[in-house]
């Protein structure tokens, strides 16, 4: 094939659709959809669709400054004490940046060539699940978990059955609220993509 019938290489990540999730009796949490549609050869899924919370966005950026320490990362969208997840507009600030940060995270090569983010992307794997599959300790590769997670629309299954979330050493999102946004009782089950990857942000 020569160049000129080469297709130029895309990725479009939309950050949209953010949940209230109840964490106990006490605290809710906001997580948001992150849609995934490209054609580039570093995914091993060309489209996905996954939830995160913030937390996860705040990990995610401290395991690739610490592998590519001579990047300067671009920021997540400030930890505010008046974050105020019954405000519309304080939740689409947010989801705007952390859309922001994974697009210019995007347009990094070096950064791309981390299994981290293909599996913060692609699955819903918790951190301390990614660090593991990462490592190889577990007897699925990454793109096992990816391959695995977009077939069955879940979590990919925990090895012992009975592991905890990893603990994130990261400041919690957690806020105390009750909020008109649109609420889930699990963050554990990922949602379905929408149908067109022109759809809408919300």
């Amino acid at each position: 094939m020569t160049p000129k019938h080469e297709k130029q290489e895309f990725v479009t990540v939309l950050v949209r659709d953010p949940r209230i999730q109840k964490e106990d009796s006490w605290h809710s949490y906001i997580n948001y959809e992150i849609f995934i549609h490209t054609n580039s050869m570093c995914f091993t899924r060309k489209t996905s669709c996954v939830r995160r919370r913030f937390r996860e966005f705040v990990w995610l950026r401290q395991r690739l400054q610490s592998n590519a320490v001579l990047i300067q990362l671009p920021e997540l969208p400030s930890k505010t004490p008046f974050f105020n997840m019954n405000n519309p507009q304080h939740v689409d600030h947010r989801r705007q940046g952390l859309q922001e940060f994974l697009e210019k995270i995007l347009q990094n090569a070096l950064l791309l060539s981390d299994s981290r983010l293909h599996l913060f992307l692609q699955t819903q794997l918790n951190p301390e699940d990614i660090e593991a599959c990462v490592s190889g300790q577990t007897k699925y590769s990454v793109a096992d978990a990816i391959l695995k997670f977009a077939s069955l629309h879940r979590r990919f299954p925990i090895e012992d059955g009975e592991r905890k979330k990893g603990k994130i050493d990261a400041d919690s999102d957690s806020e105390s609220s009750s909020s008109g946004l649109g609420h889930s009782s699990d963050d554990s089950i990922s949602h379905g993509c929408k149908a067109s990857p022109a759809s809408e942000e919300s």
